[in-house]
């Protein structure tokens, strides 16, 4: 059954209120975002009960362009190149939301792995990157082999998502256009090497 008009609207401004929060580098619970948005903290919890429920709503808010994106460059190497060049900006503009779906990610792996930690209520699914890399890498099917495609997917998708910012800032401290550049060269390596393999019949 589809939301009312002041249903949508207080679900609007919770998913707002905790993306600013977020992306401001704080870790809000569902009670700060309640406050922040001036609101009831019974109020919070009748639209996100967990803060997996919030976290995930504001990651779908934030990627859904990227998983709308459309290639339109024919070479795979130039749409691979598109899709960073398209989602990257709008990925780094949100990077206090991505990490912190990444923050709970981890901290429910450990969940799910100690008896002194309670266990995860609703866990966070992750995975918005799937359909949108096999929708670019489609042009290689008639090229590569369904296990080389494969890895081509496994390998762009360690490039493509949010883990690559806590390598190349956290660790080499690299500004965003740095990162971008990278990640660029990286996704034309994995290309390159997946053809060269399959010429090479492996």
């Amino acid at each position: 059954m589809p939301m009312t008009s002041t249903r949508a609207r207080t679900r609007r401004l919770l998913i707002e209120t905790a993306m600013k929060m977020f992306d401001s580098g704080s870790f809000p619970s569902i009670t700060e975002v309640a406050q922040a948005a001036q609101l009831s903290r019974a109020t919070a919890y009748r639209y996100f009960p967990t803060q997996s429920a919030l976290v995930s709503a504001i990651v779908t808010e934030t990627l859904s362009p990227m998983k709308n994106f459309q290639p339109t460059q024919p070479d795979v190497s130039d749409r691979i190149d598109e899709l960073l060049a398209f989602a990257f900006p709008r990925m780094l503009q949100h990077e206090g939301t991505l990490r912190a779906a990444l923050h709970l990610s981890l901290t429910q792996w450990a969940q799910t792995r100690s008896t002194d930690l309670p266990l995860v209520k609703e866990k966070l699914v992750r995975g918005n990157r799937k359909q949108t890399l096999q929708r670019v890498v489609e042009p290689l099917r008639s090229e590569l082999s369904p296990d080389l495609l494969q890895k081509v997917l496994y390998a762009l998708s360690l490039v493509y998502g949010s883990e690559i910012f806590l390598v190349m800032k956290d660790i080499w401290g690299c500004d965003d256009d740095a990162l971008q550049d990278v990640a660029r060269w990286i996704a034309k390596a994995i290309v390159r090497q997946a053809r060269e393999d399959a010429q090479a019949g492996e």
